[in-house]
């Protein structure tokens, strides 16, 4: 669909719309809303410029949240296998709403932005759900407050704090999974030093008023060039990040398949503090602590022959056996060569261990690798 095509007339629209129109975008359906896969530059532009100056993303379609009360960080725990009490002012995990089974409902990011007062950051997709499930399980003891008239822009990229600094000197200093209130060129925005693409990078909350004036700020500066939907998701699989609906759900995979188990805390695992008490916890303690043995595994994957693997791609073990399915693939930009987050047999998850991807009824051959694809560069300080 190109930007002079009408998306659907249901479709919502972010505070950024006009302007994705203004530079050419190719507007899609996502999570509900007409967002940009692309701009002219192209996907693979795009990719690189992000990896080597900064890049502009519009994720305004996600859910903003705030649970305010003094009981909000315990409460919160019931709901997420993290430690939340323990998180200092001013610091944001990443964490997992689960459902009572185990399942992922979805993934979200969290920050204590004040003693009283957790900020929380859901995918676009998955927000009204969430935010009715924490309403239903903990509205009793916190106030919970969705921010549907909030922005939320990404700025990624090698150059994005030397941008940001140009801005605001102060939350340029920001740390790697840190934030705080700035006001941005007098803008005034909660910022986070955070993103979803393996970069050093800030997510910015926004009055949705004032975001097309920010967005053009920081569009204004050299080394900053937008960036769509397209080029996030091949950025976050080089950097061996899950997408939500792909390769995690709330009825296929648990926590511990889906190799996530450094997202829960010491505290909360069988003989820490604060152990359990979270929703799915005896299955999800049971998986981790193998007494409740796991069938199958996420794992990256390497393809040794250059062909793409796509997602739902079948995949078998060198006997032909059934061994697992494809939840995400491409040709990774940065590293050039097919790959892949995938689900696999328990006993073919390490690394080094070959299987064949069935792709049009012939067998390409992919290698369980570690993740990430592109090494992580988070600034810690």
């Amino acid at each position: 669909m190109s930007a002079s095509t009408s998306p659907s007339a249901d479709l919502l629209k972010t505070p950024l719309h006009d302007l994705h129109v203004e530079l050419g975008a190719r507007l899609v359906p996502f999570a509900g809303y007409s967002m940009p896969v692309q701009y002219p530059a192209g996907l693979m532009a795009e990719h690189r410029h992000t990896r080597t100056a900064a890049g502009l993303f519009d994720v305004s379609h996600m859910g903003q949240l705030r649970l305010l009360g003094p009981d909000a960080a315990a409460a919160f725990e019931t709901l997420v296998p993290a430690d939340v009490i323990g998180l200092a002012v001013g610091k944001q995990r990443y964490g997992l709403l689960l459902t009572d089974a185990g399942g992922i409902i979805d993934d979200l990011m969290f920050i204590r932005r004040a003693e009283d007062e957790l900020f929380v950051i859901v995918n676009g997709a998955c927000k009204a759900g969430d935010i009715a499930h924490i309403q239903a399980r903990i509205g009793g003891r916190c106030q919970v407050q969705p921010l549907p008239d909030r922005a939320l822009l990404a700025l990624q990229g090698p150059q994005a704090a030397t941008v940001l600094a140009r801005l605001s000197p102060q939350a340029a200093t920001l740390v790697f999974m840190t934030g705080g209130d700035f006001a941005l060129d007098g803008i005034d925005a909660f910022v986070t030093r955070s993103g979803y693409t393996g970069e050093d990078g800030f997510e910015i909350s926004v009055p949705a008023a004032q975001a097309d004036a920010l967005a053009r700020r920081l569009l204004a500066e050299p080394e900053v060039q937008p960036i769509g939907l397209g080029a996030r998701n091949s950025l976050r699989l080089e950097a061996g990040l899950c997408l939500y609906g792909n390769d995690i759900d709330t009825t296929t995979t648990t926590p511990i398949e889906a190799a996530l188990t450094w997202s829960i805390q010491k505290v909360r695992r069988t003989g820490g503090e604060r152990a359990g008490g979270f929703a799915g916890a005896d299955t999800v303690l049971a998986q981790l602590d193998g007494t409740r043995p796991v069938a199958r595994r996420r794992v990256g994957l390497v393809a040794l022959d250059r062909v793409p693997v796509r997602e739902h791609t079948e995949l078998r073990d060198l006997q032909g056996q059934p061994a697992g399915e494809v939840t995400s693939g491409l040709l990774g930009p940065t590293v050039d060569q097919p790959i892949a987050l995938a689900y696999v047999r328990a006993d073919l998850a390490a690394p080094g261990t070959e299987l064949h991807a069935i792709v049009r009824g012939k067998p390409v051959r992919m290698q369980v690798a570690p993740t990430p694809f592109v090494p992580a560069r988070y600034y810690r300080g």
